[in-house]
């Protein structure tokens, strides 16, 4: 009865606002209804029907416009009606299950099923989850000790995961609680990264700066007056300041790369004059390492797009590690061809040496940051163990690859694609 009554007095509200709203209107009728009386001496029996109609003209847009509204919500209304828990939980990405008061499953989206495996309605979440912090949540949202609750979870098969989950119910007096695993590995894989590139590149800086730490020290103490030493220590200082500053350089390189967008074709590299350029700058390394460096370059134009200077790092970290690691064969080749055979045409750029190469193991990991397959042998050639890493970001920039192929005791070869226009 309270309802109707609301209802009632909505709808009048809403009828002597119309009115009001359309009160010149509604005046300017009238006036034009009684001025065609009085002149045109129409009956009375006609008038009062045409006021009757000029003012269901005002009420009657309300009433159309509030079964309108109406019929809007109850059309929205069947629509959600429609949507079951299932259709909800598999617009869902993450893994979702939905558990009743009993810690038993009623139902698991598809994510849940890749992610799990043999789970189904019927059966318990304790059973199927046994680590403790699973445990701990489901037994504080069941309780009604908290609506909702996260915790940080590991699932070790198949494969390690690591998820962020959160359990709450669902509504008021269901009985149903969710669960929502938010997949983690990729943010912790990023942090591991990080935490381990910050302290190799600790690392790194801290070795040469113990030992000119070290020798300051000896220079000042018992060396102060021996000038063969003092010339020795100085030189060993130098090289360890040198390779700090390579470092140091190294990093910028690869923050700046990391920091920008990927490349627009639109500037035009010439790969022949671009290579030409690597190698009369390694002349002196080639010929310091005895050393001799070859040509092989198809004929006609070797354009690509690109940005020159990023090409030109790519191409001088590698023929200056070929010249370095592979100077035991005495030779390095450096060739450029068409790669017109394969599905992506472009052009292909290979530096090959004639050295020791490369244990296949460790060809995966060969362009991570800071990798060495030797320490002190990459130490004793100066690298950084960023050079390869620097490569591999400025070809992703590029949209171009790295392929590297390699035989113990016949060498290596770095091959770079470029894809053409």
């Amino acid at each position: 009865m309270t309802d109707l009554g609301a209802e009632q007095k909505s709808t009048g509200q809403a009828i002597a606002g119309r009115l009001w709203n359309s009160r010149w209107l509604l005046a300017a009728g009238v006036l034009a209804v009684l001025i065609t009386y009085g002149f045109a001496g129409i009956s009375a029996y006609v008038l009062v029907p045409a006021l009757l109609l000029l003012l269901a003209a005002a009420i009657l847009p309300v009433a159309g416009a509030r079964h309108s509204a109406e019929g809007a919500v109850a059309i929205e209304a069947v629509g959600l009606l429609r949507l079951s828990g299932e259709y909800l939980a598999a617009a869902v990405a993450d893994p979702l299950i939905i558990f009743d008061h009993a810690a038993t499953i009623v139902h698991a989206n598809a994510a849940a099923f890749a992610a799990f495996g043999g789970i189904a309605p019927g059966i318990s979440l304790p059973l199927k989850f046994r680590a403790p912090e699973m445990q701990a949540l489901l037994d504080s949202v069941l309780s009604g000790t908290v609506a909702s609750d996260v915790v940080d979870y590991t699932e070790k098969l198949p494969v390690e995961r690591a998820y962020r989950v959160s359990a709450s119910s669902v509504g008021h007096g269901t009985d149903l609680y969710v669960l929502v695993f938010k997949d983690q590995s990729e943010a912790r894989r990023i942090d591991r990264m990080r935490a381990d590139f910050i302290a190799n590149a600790s690392h790194e800086l801290r070795t040469p700066l113990a030992s000119i730490a070290g020798f300051i020290e000896t220079l000042r103490g018992p060396a102060r007056n021996d000038p063969a030493a003092r010339e020795q220590f100085l030189q060993i200082m130098q090289n360890q300041t040198g390779r700090m500053a390579r470092l140091i350089d190294d990093l910028l390189s690869l923050s700046r790369l990391e920091m920008k967008p990927y490349l627009k074709p639109g500037t035009e590299v010439d790969l022949r004059q671009t290579v030409d350029g690597v190698i009369d700058s390694l002349g002196p390394l080639a010929r310091e390492n005895n050393v001799v460096i070859e040509r092989d370059f198809a004929e006609g134009p070797l354009d690509v797009p690109g940005d020159r200077d990023e090409l030109f790092q790519v191409f001088e970290n590698l023929l200056e590690n070929a010249c370095k690691y592979g100077q035991s064969g005495g030779r390095v080749v450096v060739s450029i061809a068409r790669g017109e055979d394969g599905a992506e045409p472009g052009i292909d750029v290979t530096i090959r040496d004639f050295g020791p190469g490369i244990p296949e193991e460790h060809i995966p990991r060969i362009t991570e940051r800071f990798y060495r397959i030797d320490v002190e042998t990459s130490r004793t050639q100066k690298g950084t163990g960023l050079g390869l890493s620097i490569v591999k970001h400025i070809l992703t920039r590029h949209n171009a690859r790295l392929t590297i192929r390699s035989e113990v005791g016949k060498g290596a070869a770095f091959s770079v694609h470029l894809p053409a226009h």
